[in-house]
């Protein structure tokens, strides 16, 4: 199975990729780290997509998206979730993640980012912090 964990960045995604991995055995990719497959972006990125639609019938794989250009990296029949955060929730988070300080041009890139996988078709959409795994769980099945 092919689980797409999809949202902005200090969601939650890695988070639920844990979660979701400690009940079914999932290894996790996250934004370009496929490119780790091979020295060429081109070469990785293929095989990173049959790698993917190998999944779909074999090994749980949980790919956790940030960019809306890793989403044409999906196979046909990948589940996809997309989580969300209030902006100021995220802007806190981001703010830790840069040792206390949120540069004014990071606070504007992430307001313009704010909300691009709001209109995503998916399996399930949850809010960061209010949802329960088993739910989640139920959703992907």
């Amino acid at each position: 199975m092919v689980i797409a964990i999809v949202g902005e960045n200090c969601v939650g995604k890695s988070t639920l990729a844990k979660q979701i991995s400690e009940k079914m055995s999932s290894k996790i990719y996250s934004g370009k780290d496929y490119l780790r497959l091979e020295k060429s972006p081109q070469i990785a990125e293929q095989k990173f997509i049959k790698m993917l639609s190998d999944g779909i019938n074999g090994e749980n794989i949980i790919y956790l998206v940030t960019e809306k250009e890793h989403l044409k990296l999906l196979p046909n029949g990948a589940k996809i979730i997309v989580m969300t955060a209030d902006l100021e929730q995220i802007k806190e988070r981001f703010k830790v993640r840069m040792g206390g300080n949120l540069p004014p041009p990071v606070e504007k890139m992430l307001e313009n980012r704010h909300g691009i996988f709001d209109n995503l078709q998916c399996s399930i959409k949850i809010k960061s912090g209010e949802y329960s795994l088993e739910s989640v769980l139920k959703a992907i099945k």
